[in-house]
């Protein structure tokens, strides 16, 4: 089995862990959501596999890495850093997955079915692309010069403006 291919149950019951770095190459759809194709998004990884109170095998996953994406605001690209700490626990079929769920009833955790030939890169791009905004912006963005955005939230309510029509 290859490097980048474990049996994620396997992982979990040796207790293994494994890190590296991840580029654009084998990312393929966090590759498509870069805004500059010229500058590849590169991630680093963790995997720690074990096993949680009730027995169930579990992997810690921490996934950090840096691509460009585009400004919502100004349609400009916007350089966004991301980091992410998961925690993936593990079951054989989607039932089992439901069951998991609900006994474990905690929204920080999430239930996977896991595969005993499980790609090292789909697990990281997975993560990598669910950190990312749905809607990035810069916090202030570079053609908008600050005197022009204060004006803009100055601007009186419309609200304001027929309280004084009605007086």
């Amino acid at each position: 089995m290859s490097a980048s291919v474990i049996d994620v149950f396997e992982f979990c019951r040796h207790a293994e862990q494994r890190d590296g770095v991840l580029s654009g190459q084998d990312l393929p759809r966090l590759l498509e959501e870069s805004a500059d194709k010229n500058q590849v998004p590169t991630v680093s990884w963790s995997l720690q596999g074990g096993v949680n109170q009730y027995g169930h095998p579990q992997i810690a996953m921490q996934v950090s890495g840096k691509t460009t994406l585009v400004c919502q605001r100004c349609m400009k690209p916007l350089d966004y850093v991301f980091e992410s700490a998961q925690m993936l626990v593990l079951a054989k079929s989607d039932a089992q997955a439901d069951e998991i769920e609900a006994l474990l009833d905690d929204e920080s955790v999430d239930v996977i079915v896991g595969d005993k030939a499980m790609k090292i890169a789909d697990l990281i791009e997975d993560e990598a692309l669910l950190s990312l905004p749905s809607s990035p912006r810069h916090e202030i963005c570079p053609d908008q010069n600050a005197t022009a955005f204060l004006e803009e939230v100055k601007k009186p309510s419309p609200f304001d403006v027929l309280k004084g029509l009605k007086q």
